[in-house]
């Protein structure tokens, strides 16, 4: 997750930039590097000051407690951000399902491709199934908190750009639910593999 947010910090602006000059669209630099900064880059920075100060100590029971207290805290921020974007985008989505359809298509294929992929390519390099899931999971993320917020900002709550961003979302969580569901129902099959079970019990290999 670490490392996915360094990369997202550098690459986020430069890629967004490129790939909306291909089509046409202009976005400020400052606006994309704002957007960086608020929704990757501060809260990383805080987050790491929190994780060094909770555990000067050596211990890990202060930021235990800590996780134990936000994990509901965040759940209910997400929910309520979703039902907020739905308010917004609701009577555009009920309108266009066409539209809808041809955005959540490309959707679905990357987040189970990418998914599927980091997955098997995890079980293959025989990497723990706590470690393969959260990587399937990151893998197939495709952070649209910042597009959101970026396409808000330029276009508008009700533009066309904020309804794509907004569809995203809608259509990620649930189907990154779906992954979760996949990812420990298939614990078994994944801990059978071989080159799995030599790095879980070296022992044995």
């Amino acid at each position: 997750m670490a490392l996915n947010d360094a990369i997202m910090i550098v690459a986020f602006a430069p890629v967004v930039a490129l790939l909306l000059g291909l089509s046409a669209i202009t976005v400020p630099w400052d606006t994309l590097m704002i957007s960086v900064a608020l929704y990757i880059l501060i809260p990383v920075a805080v987050a790491q000051i929190l994780r060094r100060r909770l555990t000067a100590g050596g211990s890990t029971a202060r930021l235990d407690w800590l996780q134990s207290k936000l994990q509901p805290l965040s759940l209910v921020a997400l929910l309520s951000t979703l039902i907020l974007l739905f308010g917004f985008q609701g009577e555009q989505i009920i309108a266009q399902p066409a539209v809808i359809a041809l955005l959540a298509v490309p959707i679905l294929i990357q987040v189970y491709f990418n998914s599927g992929l980091a997955y098997l390519l995890n079980r293959a390099a025989g990497e723990k199934h706590c470690i393969a899931g959260p990587s399937a999971l990151i893998g197939a993320s495709n952070f649209f908190e910042l597009a959101v917020a970026a396409a808000i900002s330029l276009f508008g709550f009700h533009s066309g750009a904020a309804l794509a961003t907004v569809v995203g979302v809608l259509i990620e969580v649930p189907v990154m639910l779906s992954v979760v569901w996949i990812v420990n129902r298939s614990k078994d099959w994944y801990e059978a593999s071989p080159a799995v079970a030599r790095n879980t019990n070296p022992e044995r290999a």
